[in-house]
């Protein structure tokens, strides 16, 4: 069976995690302060904090801005339920706008019809990695004072005009989960870019406790006097160790799954069943996924799986949760994306021959 996931993990981590579990320095520490510094001078971006998962960080970065009870978040539906349980987590309330069917992401006519008095944020998706338009929801936040928290839960070293994805918004959160281009076992990151947000952020992941600042005392234990409410939301030494290995190779492996996409891309054009997403030149996924838009959908997953290739739909509008069924939405796309959307095999670990047999069996029909 072609798989439709894989979880890399590069060999220096075994090197790595031997190190750290002889030192017995097992909770946050150096590893975690090199993988951070590492990850600022890939995405061009010094203000990064490590935690414990993609949902932590995008609850932190709410919390950082003080998201609270009565506040509205506007988020598309097509993510994962994280996305919307981060706002519910601060008592404010999700409010669902509609996707382009072309891409997956955030409508932006449907969030700029959506906002009002009580607005406070936008968190916009990235979706299979292919980055939103950030121009234009950028000028959206600073007209009306809202903060961005980019989810790029999917778009690690994806690229909008040539700029990494987590350099550009107040704050990026993105995911180090199993089966992400970057894992470290589980984990997650913020990226902001004030420095007044990453020295708050730093406090609140710790339980509000500041580990600089904060030292040891005489008597043994270090001195504080909590002035916020914080969490336990740190990233361990071990998580940060599997991270420093995984991205030695790291723009290779998106290399990889670029050149797969462009394979896709350009031998399944023209197939009257299948409609492929449009994507502008001006941005660059990182293809955390391969969605396509199909016909006769259950049709198309049996005859994948009866030819050893699993493809599957990811993650239909969070809005049909039942816990969600209060929130304002506008979601005549989504629901339109929900009906037709599958995602093919695309990840470093595939071979091209393996490409160019799911190309051939998809030109076969179904």
């Amino acid at each position: 069976m072609i798989d439709l996931f894989t979880t890399h993990i590069n060999p220096q981590a075994i090197n790595n995690l031997h190190e750290v579990l002889n030192s017995t320095f097992v909770s946050e520490g150096l590893w975690n302060k090199r993988f951070e510094e590492k990850l600022g001078e890939l995405i061009k971006n010094p203000y990064i904090l490590t935690v414990n998962s993609g949902t932590s960080a995008l609850h932190l970065a709410l919390k950082i801005v003080n998201i609270q009870e009565g506040d509205e978040v506007i988020l598309p539906s097509q993510t994962f339920v994280a996305t919307g349980l981060s706002i519910l987590y601060c008592n404010a309330n999700p409010v669902f706008a509609d996707i382009n069917p072309y891409d997956g992401n955030i409508c932006t006519t449907s969030l700029k019809n959506l906002i009002s008095k009580k607005t406070k944020c936008i968190i916009p998706v990235h979706w299979g990695g292919y980055p939103c338009n950030l121009d234009e929801i950028t000028e959206i936040a600073r007209e009306h004072n809202i903060t961005v928290i980019e989810d790029a839960a999917h778009a690690f070293l994806a690229e909008y005009k040539d700029k990494y994805i987590g350099s550009i918004s107040d704050f990026t959160c993105f995911s180090f989960q199993a089966i992400k281009h970057l894992t470290t076992g589980d984990g997650g990151a913020i990226s902001t870019k004030k420095q007044i947000y990453y020295e708050i952020g730093k406090k609140l992941r710790w339980f509000g406790i500041d580990k600089e600042k904060d030292l040891v005392g005489e008597l043994g234990e270090r001195v504080y006097n909590l002035d916020i409410v914080g969490f336990k939301y740190h990233m361990n030494n071990i998580a940060a160790a599997i991270g420093l290995a995984n991205l030695i190779d790291i723009i290779e492996r998106v290399n990889i799954r670029r050149h797969f996409a462009d394979l896709y891309f350009k031998h399944l054009k023209g197939i009257s069943s299948v409609q492929l997403m449009k994507y502008q030149s001006d941005r660059k996924s990182s293809y955390w996924l391969f969605p396509i838009l199909v016909e006769k959908r259950n049709e198309f997953i049996k005859m994948m799986r009866s030819n050893n290739i699993n493809v599957s739909v990811v993650h239909q509008g969070i809005h049909k949760n039942k816990i969600f069924e209060n929130c304002k939405r506008d979601i005549e796309n989504q629901m339109y994306f929900d009906q037709h959307q599958i995602h093919i095999p695309i990840h470093e670990h595939l071979k091209e021959e393996d490409i160019f047999y799911i190309i051939e069996t998809i030109k076969k029909g179904w």
